[in-house]
């Protein structure tokens, strides 16, 4: 056997070992000890060690005490995460596709991870003119796009320059921002206008219109965005575009008001 097809036989036997620990956790509502968890995988005690001890490294597992486990607090976060991420899809749904009935443009649904948004939902057609490079799942640097503009314009001064000095601020094309004062500039309009745009920055030939939406604590979780080619974006869209990012909002359970849009209803609910 190839040594890259023994280290993959390897790998998955390691996941499977740790799907079957964390099953059998998921069983005991209460500390589990190694000897248990050991019996109950099958698992050899020193392998159920070894592996543990990896997944209280990354806090998918705790150790409440020497030899007694339990479900670690990453396992909720991430839980969290895939809730509200699925909460926002389901709810954006419709309203992207009556957006995109109206404007005959693709409308994007983003969220943030780390220094990047994701795709998470598109609705598009062929007669928009317009080839849609990045497709559900795909990534982008969040200073090159009008949904990743509003999170940080959402983040505090120092962490906006410390996301500069980690990503440097890279460019996609000549109308990129690649400065950190072009940049601040760029973000104290967001905030003043309740919305982001995104012209030519990361991909030539197509610009964006973004407006956010929030969840019932008002907290920015998603960004809605509506793309199309250069010379075709219309002003007329950003009002029906706030418009539909407040009513996914609602949906969520956000009370609160926006300031209004440019051309948009957008205000206290």
């Amino acid at each position: 056997m190839a040594d890259s097809d023994r280290d993959g036989k390897t790998s998955i036997q390691v996941i499977e070992r740790m799907m079957h620990l964390l099953d059998a956790l998921a069983e005991h509502s209460d500390p589990v000890s190694l000897k248990v968890l050991s019996g109950e995988t099958q698992l050899h005690a020193s392998t159920a060690h070894r592996i543990l001890n990896d997944m209280v490294a990354c806090r998918l597992v705790d150790r409440v005490e020497p030899g007694s486990y339990r479900l670690g607090m990453r396992l909720l976060e991430l839980g969290n995460l895939v809730k509200a991420r699925l909460s926002v899809r389901e709810a954006a749904l419709g309203p992207m596709r009556e957006l995109h009935r109206s404007t005959g443009q693709t409308v994007n649904l983003s969220v943030r991870q780390g220094d990047e948004i994701v795709y998470i939902e598109r609705t598009y057609s062929e007669r928009s003119g317009m080839q849609v490079v990045r497709a559900i799942g795909g990534r982008a640097p969040l200073h090159l796009t009008s949904v990743g503009k509003l999170f940080l314009a959402a983040d505090e001064p120092t962490r906006v320059r410390s996301y500069a000095i980690r990503t440097g601020l890279a460019g996609h094309t000549k109308n990129s921002i690649t400065e950190l004062t072009k940049l601040e500039r760029e973000l104290n309009w967001v905030r003043q206008n309740v919305c982001a745009r995104d012209n030519e920055e990361l991909e030539v030939g197509v610009r964006c219109m973004a407006a956010g939406i929030y969840d019932d604590a008002g907290k920015l979780v998603a960004g809605l965005s509506l793309s199309a080619p250069a010379d075709r974006l219309q002003e007329s869209w950003l009002g029906q575009l706030g418009d539909t990012a407040l009513r996914i909002s609602t949906s969520l359970g956000f009370h609160g008001g926006l300031p209004t849009l440019a051309g948009s209803a957008v205000g206290a609910v």
